[in-house]
């Protein structure tokens, strides 16, 4: 896989605001910015593990912790597959 790098600019004291080492800043913006992709519908939920530089088991319990469904099916997509298989 190649990577891209994009360049952000923060304020200069952002990391000693943060109390966080560039390393940790970086990971956090890599996940922040997976989690949105993937609730609007973006990305894939695999896309987004791997933007966030996390297994997909590991992005779908960080989804869950933070009470965002890792599911797309909407009630009346289950209630429209029980119809068909009766």
């Amino acid at each position: 896989m190649t990577l891209q790098t994009i360049n952000i600019d923060l304020p200069s004291d952002i990391l000693l605001t943060l109390n966080e080492s560039e390393v940790e800043l970086k990971k956090r913006i890599k996940i922040s910015l997976a989690v949105q992709l993937y609730i609007q519908k973006k990305v894939t939920i695999g896309k987004a593990a791997q933007i966030a530089g996390l297994s997909r088991f590991q992005f779908e319990t960080l989804l869950s912790e933070n009470e965002i469904s890792i599911s797309s099916l909407e009630i009346d997509d289950v209630f429209g597959d029980i119809e068909k298989l009766k």
